[in-house]
């Protein structure tokens, strides 16, 4: 028998995208049995079987598919001329996606940075923190969930899983200078979503000196600055909290959160204007 537990936890350190597909029940003559698994990624790439022939090409399509809209789904397969198998039996198979939960990569581990890490703790995001400043990446309020990172942006960024669907990214450093570097390394990959913390003078001065560098007009209309929804508060728990909110909207709902916040924004003095992730 073979060591799913293991394939498992090994594809799930991986932190890219697969489902599971149990044997929940068999009726009459099947060549599955309750329990079987496969686990599939969204390449095609498998281990495991559920009995072999037309049924488990059948469950490897299916497994993509849920995989594929993030949803777990219950399938019946009659085992009749339909499927080219003559057993006569019914197999019920269940699928579930892992790992396909949306990913933050937060950089900066200021003030505002471990306020979003604490507010964004027991919702569907994995938060991947990412300061070379140990001081402020040991922080003691961080909570245990969210992955630490001790290393130079350009680092992490190097061997990070980009995914149009999954990934999100929130830059908030202590210096303007790599919040730049990292906005135009971030511009190029597959995002669903970019975000800089700061003011609108902020974003037009990186915006000009951007463009300068060769930033198309594509690329610098993906980047949300300011980022979150409109609160009215400067704390930066309460930048946290509009950060949060933005994304949380984004994910659940598909809906742009800084149209939002357009549709909400007055001149007072705005929470998301705040000019550094300290």
């Amino acid at each position: 028998m073979w060591d799913w537990v293991r394939q498992l936890a090994e594809w799930s350190r991986d932190d890219v995208p697969f489902a599971v597909a149990t044997v929940t029940v068999c009726q009459g003559s099947t060549p599955a049995r309750p329990g079987a698994k496969l686990l599939v990624r969204a390449d095609g790439t498998f281990r495991g079987t559920v009995g072999g022939g037309h049924l488990e090409q059948l469950v490897l399509v299916d497994a993509r598919a849920c995989l594929e809209k993030g949803e777990p789904r219950a399938f019946r397969y009659p085992l009749g001329s339909k499927l080219g198998q003559c057993c006569g039996g019914v197999v019920d198979v269940f699928v579930e996606p892992m790992n396909h939960g949306p990913r933050l990569y937060l950089f900066g581990a200021g003030h505002v940075g471990q306020a979003l890490c604490r507010t964004l703790e027991d919702t569907p995001f994995q938060v991947h923190l990412v300061d070379e400043r140990p001081e402020w990446l040991q922080g003691e309020r961080i909570p245990h969930s969210v992955v630490r990172h001790e290393e130079p942006w350009d680092v992490f960024a190097s061997r990070a899983v980009w995914d149009a669907r999954r990934t999100y990214v929130a830059v908030m450093t202590h210096r303007h200078d790599m919040d730049q570097d990292i906005i135009a390394f971030a511009m190029e990959k597959p995002t669903r979503y970019v975000g800089l913390i700061g003011s609108r003078s902020k974003w037009a001065r990186f915006r000009q000196r951007l463009e300068a560098r060769g930033a198309t007009a594509a690329q610098l209309a993906r980047v949300h600055c300011p980022m979150g929804l409109e609160i009215g508060g400067k704390t930066p728990q309460e930048v946290a909290v509009s950060v949060a909110a933005g994304l949380l909207q984004l994910h659940h709902h598909g809906a742009d959160a800084d149209t939002t916040a357009e549709a909400l924004a007055s001149e007072t003095p705005r929470a998301r204007g705040v000019s550094s992730g300290e």
